[in-house]
């Protein structure tokens, strides 16, 4: 389902919810097709900016990924942008069943600005946050594996934080991604 405001999210109560944000370019759709293995359900674009709403993907009848729109680089009236940052805060803030917060970012243009206030702000309000460094295809393992240490090193003092590399196309990282997001669903590993 997609909502436009938190009214229209279904009820928190017994509900586990994982928020996938990121710049608008950031892949955060192929990310969730991927981690889900279905080709479409989150709906891609080379057009960044195409999730303007808040779509909730459930698991099962307590579990949700939830794809939050982008911050940053979509090319849409200012007055859009400003809506969708309303709705962006309203459910980091006030959503009771949010989990984690899993931060989406190129790993060949990570932390920008508006990374780290998206990953400042979750450690604000106590939420744990996993850093998503996608796209690590477009790099060799070496320049990859540099740009994640950078950033470790870059959020070393907030012990809620992890970071990992990851690419839809070759598959990379989905195991470890799936332990994280089990850990948040409260999933006992089998």
């Amino acid at each position: 389902m997609s909502a436009a405001a938190l009214e229209q999210l279904p009820s928190c109560e017994d509900a586990y919810e994982v928020a996938f944000a990121g710049r608008s370019n950031a892949g955060k759709s192929s990310a969730i097709n991927t981690l889900t293995n279905q080709k479409s359900l989150a709906r891609t674009s080379k057009t960044p900016g195409r999730t303007q709403l808040i779509n909730l993907f459930s698991l099962d009848e307590n579990r949700r990924l939830v794809d939050l729109p982008g911050y940053g680089f979509a090319k849409v009236h200012s007055s859009i942008r400003e809506q969708w940052r309303g709705l962006l805060s309203n459910y980091i803030e006030q959503r009771e069943c949010l989990k984690g917060v899993v931060v989406m970012m190129d790993c060949r243009h990570p932390m920008k600005d508006l990374d780290m206030q998206m990953i400042e702000w979750c450690v604000h309000l106590e939420l744990p946050v996993h850093i998503l460094m996608t796209k690590s295809d477009k790099l060799n393992n070496g320049p990859a594996t540099a740009a994640m240490l950078k950033v470790r090193k870059r959020i070393a003092e907030y012990p809620d934080v992890t970071v990992q590399l990851f690419s839809a196309l070759k598959k990379r990282g989905v195991d470890e991604i799936h332990a994280k997001l089990n850990e948040w669903y409260n999933i006992q590993a089998e």
